[in-house]
């Protein structure tokens, strides 16, 4: 099993029980123009996320290892989306307002899609959320469930919203999960700095925290890992398998009566 140097102490995991879960990396939170930048944010901040988490996707996918997406924004009349949250952002910058990349937010827009560097590929499942956590109104327990999934390397934006609340629901739920401290970002780096430690204190009370470096190279070795040698009695064995979803969107379930923020 591979293992890797994490806070608050070595991860190990089952590869075949394990996928890469990337939040909401989406143009309007990290492009110039969109709906993170419109609440005053310096998108710079989390744009640096992008190069290591493309170089993780690619060990991901070198080692078959499922990857699952997930983007927020909302249905086009914005029946999904609370006024509380709406209310948010600068006046003609709210969710649901035009934007450079189409409207803010809303589900088939261009900037509510991923960012080119990072998109989907075939088989891999999109998750499409209206709240800031991603099993909250979503099919994802269900997704991961119907995989065996019961370990998540989680990466994407933000930090201390998106990334922290899917995070606290994966643990309510029993998901062991490790957070990729350069996978994932923060508009401001003291909340970065501050929800890392959050997650792996007193003993990984939300899960563990490492490099993506240290973690492509666990994978990598134990891919390239020769098998256990059989004998001539032996039944034959192969890897275990994890069928992706055919085609990317899965889609949002009834909205629940809290209220959500975004990213």
């Amino acid at each position: 099993m591979p293992t890797v140097d994490a806070r608050p102490h070595p991860y190990t995991f089952e590869l075949s029980t394990t996928a890469l879960l990337v939040i909401d990396m989406q143009r309007d939170f990290l492009e110039p123009g969109g709906f993170g930048e419109s609440l005053g944010n310096d998108v710079a901040e989390l744009r640096r996320t992008i190069d290591p988490l493309a170089a993780l996707l690619t060990a991901a996918r070198e080692t078959g290892l499922p990857v699952v997406h997930t983007r927020e924004g909302h249905l086009p009349d914005l029946s999904d989306c609370p006024p509380a949250k709406r209310a948010r952002g600068a006046p003609s910058r709210r969710i649901g307002d035009p934007g450079p990349n189409g409207r803010i937010l809303i589900r088939g827009e261009y900037g509510h899609d991923i960012v080119d560097e990072l998109a989907p590929i075939d088989g891999e499942p999109v998750v499409d959320k209206p709240g800031k956590g991603a099993f909250y109104a979503t099919g994802l327990d269900t997704l991961l469930a119907d995989r065996g999934i019961t370990s998540l390397l989680v990466t994407g934006v933000t930090t201390e919203v998106c990334v922290h609340t899917t995070v606290r629901e994966a643990n309510d739920r029993g998901y062991e999960c490790l957070v990729l401290a350069d996978c994932v970002g923060s508009y401001f780096p003291e909340f970065q700095r501050v929800g890392l430690d959050m997650i792996a204190a007193q003993g990984g009370i939300f899960g563990w925290v490492a490099d993506s470096a240290a973690l492509i190279a666990a994978l990598r070795t134990a891919w390239a890992a020769p098998a256990p040698p059989t004998t001539e009695s032996s039944e034959p064995t192969t890897a275990p398998t994890i069928t992706t979803a055919g085609s990317p969107g899965v889609p949002a379930g009834p909205p629940a009566p809290s209220v959500p923020q975004p990213c």
